[in-house]
């Protein structure tokens, strides 16, 4: 089967799907924020109402990531404005993330260029090799506890303020993206006071959180690959080092299909409400493994690469492999 040329009658861009998909997530953004805020007094309804606007912030970030793409709405220009204008939303400037999201493209797989990764992974070897210093600092970076709450307020609320690249990609599109920001949040002040801005924050600290767990299970689980040039291959890299998740169709549709990230990797001009279809075509002898949910919270125990076995493994137990020497993880 031509897998290329099967994705490719998926490309085709509809901007009666985007509109909706962009406008409608937009509507329940603001909706599910207002109902948050008016009845944060009761519970029942602030929490659904406030789970309902992370996840709604998730998917924004989705789109934008798509308008990075171009492969959102139909032109250039129309994914260039639509990303520009989530930027406030999602926390991320548009234009350096766009050129940083794409050197992750070009480097997947790559042993040599981990930089271009949203998590950083080290190998088995580099674990033996390290210091203590360098092993502890490690072992918190990737505990699941440090990694997604912590990740989650450093990234979207600290990080993304200024960007890794940033002076080459781009100085006054950060700080106008930081201006609109902070008038967002001065508006969102005027209207709610500090508990509509303390509201907001909370869920959008919870979105982040959902941001960082899906961006981990995106190229960490068991049967993720990584290579060296020129060993390398890209279209493995693509299919086989990015996951398909599966959570149900529903979860697929809050989260505009990112769960699908084999195939976007594969080829991202398609569009998220066109990936699902693309996907689940695909006939049994080449589709992926899927990755159901038990599966993607055992990966969170998943740390090093294990070059030998060419699989992502946990922390060695052994007591000799932590003195440094080159013990198999268990």
């Amino acid at each position: 089967m031509d897998l290329r040329q099967h994705t490719r009658a998926y490309c085709a861009k509809d901007n009666r799907l985007a509109a909706l998909s962009y406008f409608g997530t937009f509507a329940v953004y603001f909706l599910s924020l207002y109902l948050a805020i008016f009845y944060v007094h009761a519970w029942y309804i602030l929490l659904p109402a406030g789970i309902v606007h992370a996840f709604s912030a998730v998917r924004l970030y989705v789109l934008q990531h798509d308008c990075g793409h171009h492969s959102l709405f139909e032109t250039r220009r129309q994914n260039e404005w639509a990303g520009h204008g989530l930027s406030p939303f999602t926390f991320a400037p548009f234009e350096v993330m766009k050129q940083n999201h794409n050197l992750h493209h070009n480097g997947i797989g790559n042993l040599d260029h981990r930089e271009t990764g949203e998590i950083h992974t080290m190998t088995l070897r580099e674990w033996n090799e390290a210091g203590v210093w360098q092993r502890l600092f490690y072992r918190l970076y990737r505990s699941p506890f440090v990694l997604v709450p912590i990740g989650a307020a450093f990234t979207y609320f600290i990080r993304y303020r200024w960007p890794k690249n940033t002076l080459r990609f781009g100085v006054t599109g950060v700080l106008l993206h930081n201006l609109s920001i902070a008038i967002y949040l001065g508006i969102l002040y005027t209207l709610a006071g500090p508990t509509g801005v303390l509201v907001w924050l909370a869920f959008s600290f919870l979105g982040g959180m959902i941001g960082v767990f899906l961006v981990y299970l995106q190229h960490n689980f068991e049967d993720t690959y990584w290579d060296r040039r020129p060993d390398l291959d890209p279209q493995i890299a693509a299919l086989q080092g990015s996951s398909a998740l599966d959570f149900g169709w529903f979860f697929d549709l809050i989260v505009a299909c990112i769960t699908l990230h084999d195939i976007h990797h594969f080829n991202a001009r398609i569009p998220s409400y066109r990936l699902r279809a693309c996907h689940y075509s695909l006939p049994p002898e080449v589709a992926p493994r899927r990755i159901k949910f038990p599966e993607a919270l055992a990966a969170l125990n998943l740390k090093l690469w294990d070059e030998d076995t060419k699989r992502l493994v946990p922390f060695p137990r052994s007591k000799s492999s932590d003195r440094g020497e080159g013990v198999p993880a268990q």
